[in-house]
């Protein structure tokens, strides 16, 4: 009904279960319903809010696991103890990745691994849900950690691609940067400098709102997009005759500027641009 990322409401209310409302997130991190005497059901990373200092960031540790912090600094809080018991029960959860203020991605089953009292932090692996079989939990443990170390990779690098595209997204109000189409499932994120680069972080700055023309376009160096925001198209597509789509799509935004967010934190740092620009000249 919602795709990847599901509003907060929905998760609020939840579902119903032997005529009690369960819902699957609460104000707290480590959320144990009503119920559940005992168990957590779900544990909730906050989501980024922009121009504001987040309480903490959960980290990926070397083995792949996600970090996930304490309630608190005191080992025996409640939380704590009933995400420890979750842990020695192998008991699977529901990790609810914050991705923009309102909305999160769901991602099920997580297992909480390792228990780390000295830095405060439980390490949790993903496991894939049709694997995830107690039997097979019991009997192949060394399997499953594997399995786990992979999954959570991948799981994550794909919920951190969500975040920088809902946040790009957002930024640019739904709506491409070049001609400010705003159907939402033909927009995408663009990196200005690519994941392999240095400098290439899933930050707001490092990103532009195109639809799906515009940022194949400027991922295949046919569009190149200046530090001073104009449009350029290469050259040899510029000399090209075709039809209106060439024409109204492509070789119609020379020259123009690119919209970008009001907010003057949100737009695309010019050196980013800057260097990406020198690329499309190469390729031009």
């Amino acid at each position: 009904m919602h795709g990847e990322v599901v509003p907060r409401s929905v998760l609020a209310r939840g579902f119903d279960f032997d005529g009690r409302r369960v819902p699957l997130i609460g104000p707290q991190g480590i959320f144990k319903p009503a119920i559940l005497p005992e168990m957590p059901l779900s544990i909730t990373t906050v989501p980024v809010v922009e121009g504001r200092e987040r309480p903490y960031e959960d980290e990926v540790g070397s083995d792949g696991l996600l970090r996930y912090r304490y309630r608190g600094t005191d080992a025996q809080h409640r939380d704590n103890v009933a995400l420890r018991s979750a842990m020695q029960r192998k008991v699977p959860l529901v990790y609810l990745w914050g991705v923009v203020p309102g909305q999160y991605m769901p991602v099920w089953p997580v297992f909480v691994v390792q228990d780390d009292r000295d830095r405060l932090t439980f390490s949790v692996a993903v496991d894939d849900a049709g694997l995830a079989l107690p039997s097979q939990i019991a009997n192949e443990e060394g399997v499953a950690e594997l399995r786990r170390a992979y999954v959570t990779t991948l799981s994550l690098r794909r919920l951190h691609q969500q975040r920088f595209r809902l946040r790009v997204l957002r930024a640019y109000r739904e709506s491409c940067a070049v001609c400010s189409l705003r159907h939402g499932e033909l927009l995408e994120a663009s990196h200005i400098l690519p994941d392999g680069h240095p400098l290439g972080e899933p930050s707001v700055r490092n990103g532009i709102a195109l639809c799906k023309l515009h940022h194949a376009a400027y991922d295949r160096n046919i569009l190149g997009i200046g530090p001073d925001l104009r449009v350029s198209i290469r050259t040899d597509i510029l000399q090209e005759v075709d039809g209106p789509m060439l024409r109204h799509g492509l070789q119609g935004f020379e020259g123009s500027r690119i919209r970008v967010p009001s907010v003057e934190s949100m737009r695309p740092a010019p050196e980013f641009l800057a260097e990406r620009f020198l690329i499309f000249r190469r390729a031009s």
